[in-house]
C-alpha cells in the first residue's frame, strides 16, 4: 500500500490532476462546513448578488455539521453526511469556482460531469467516524448562519486528515467502477 499524498487546500486544484479515484490523500488547511440549510442560503445569496460567507474560488466544502466542542477541545464530532443531499447545489457551486466538496456517499451524473467541467474534486470522508475525524481538525470559527446551530457555516483548520478521492478531475467515479 502507497503513502498517502499530503495536500494543501490552497494547492489543491492545481494538483488535482495527480489524484485518481481510489487514492487516499492527506489534506491540511482551510476547509469550510456547509450542509442542506447553509447550502439554501449560500444559494440565495448568490441569486441575490449578496456577499458570501467565504470566497467560492478555490474553497473546499466539508458536508459536516459538527457537534459542540468538549471542554479543552475545539470541536466535537465532526464526521460527514450525506453528500447526495447536496448534489442540486453543487454543480452551480462547482461553477462559480468551488475546488473540492468533502461527504460520504455518491454522486449524481450531474455533479460527477461538474466535477469533470470544472477539474475539481469529490473526496470521501470515513463515514462514523466523527470522533477521529476531530482530531485532525485544529481550529473552528463560526462565520455564517449561527441560528443554524451545528448546521451553520464554519471555518475550519484541517491538519492531514485523511480523505479517500472518490470523483476525479476527469470524471472517473470510484462508486461507478
Amino acid at each position: 500500500m502507497t503513502e498517502p499524498k499530503a495536500f494543501r487546500t490552497e494547492e489543491l486544484r492545481a494538483r488535482a490532476g495527480e489524484l485518481r479515484a481510489g487514492d487516499s490523500l492527506r489534506l491540511s488547511g482551510v476547509v469550510y462546513t456547509a450542509r442542506d440549510a447553509a447550502h439554501k442560503r449560500i444559494m440565495a445569496a448568490v441569486d441575490g448578488g449578496e456577499a458570501l460567507p467565504f470566497p467560492l474560488q478555490d474553497a473546499v466544502i466539508y458536508y459536516a455539521g459538527p457537534t459542540a466542542a468538549p471542554p479543552g477541545h475545539v470541536i466535537g464530532s465532526c464526521g460527514p453526511t450525506t453528500s447526495s443531499r447536496m448534489d442540486p447545489f453543487a454543480p452551480r457551486l462547482l461553477d462559480l469556482g468551488l475546488a473540492a466538496m468533502i461527504g460520504k456517499g455518491e454522486r449524481s451524473p450531474e455533479v460527477v460531469e461538474a466535477v469533470r467541467r470544472n477539474r475539481a474534486l469529490y473526496l470521501c470522508a470515513i463515514g462514523g467516524a466523527g470522533a477521529l475525524a476531530a482530531r485532525h481538525i485544529t481550529a473552528c470559527e463560526v462565520i455564517a448562519y449561527p441560528e443554524l446551530d451545528c448546521e451553520s457555516v464554519k471555518r475550519l483548520v484541517f491538519e492531514d486528515f485523511p480523505l479517500v478521492c472518490a470523483v476525479d478531475c476527469e470524471g472517473n467515479d470510484l462508486f461507478r467502477r
